[in-house]
């Protein structure tokens, strides 16, 4: 069984979707930032994410990490990304959901983003690894 609703964005919201669409993968994108000046800017205070591996991961912690670790850039990497939706979760708070094939690592990805006097801010970031690029389907089915 196969529920449409996955990728869907209201049409109210397109033009949310495109500009929080031009910052993913976040940490990935020039329009994200390039500095730890630009990221702390970009993240919470409170933000905190849970990566692929199912790690939770503090906001100092991934700070510390970019800064020693410069990401690359996804389009130079040749990373894809596509299902790209955003739902209005109330007030200024969005959730963006997409899929991500990172040289072969497929993950689906969620980012919870808060407009913040005209400025968006991450609040919380979460990747999944995807098995199989199959959904709706029971385990071992």
């Amino acid at each position: 069984m196969t529920d449409a609703k996955f990728a869907q964005t209201d049409p109210e919201w397109l033009s949310v979707l495109e500009e929080l669409r031009a910052r993913e993968p976040i940490f990935h994108t020039a329009a994200f930032g390039r500095t730890r000046a630009e990221w702390e800017h970009a993240m919470m205070p409170e933000y905190w994410e849970v990566g692929a591996s199912g790690r939770r991961y503090s906001r100092a912690f991934i700070l510390d990490w970019l800064e020693r670790n410069p990401p690359v850039e996804a389009a130079e990497a040749g990373w894809r990304t596509w299902d790209f939706a955003v739902r209005r979760l109330g007030g200024e708070a969005y959730l963006l959901t997409y899929t991500l094939n990172q040289a072969g690592r497929l993950t689906r990805r969620a980012t919870l983003w808060l407009r913040d006097a005209n400025e968006w801010r991450i609040a919380y970031h979460q990747g999944t690894v995807v098995e199989a690029e199959v959904d709706d389907q029971m385990p071992g089915a």
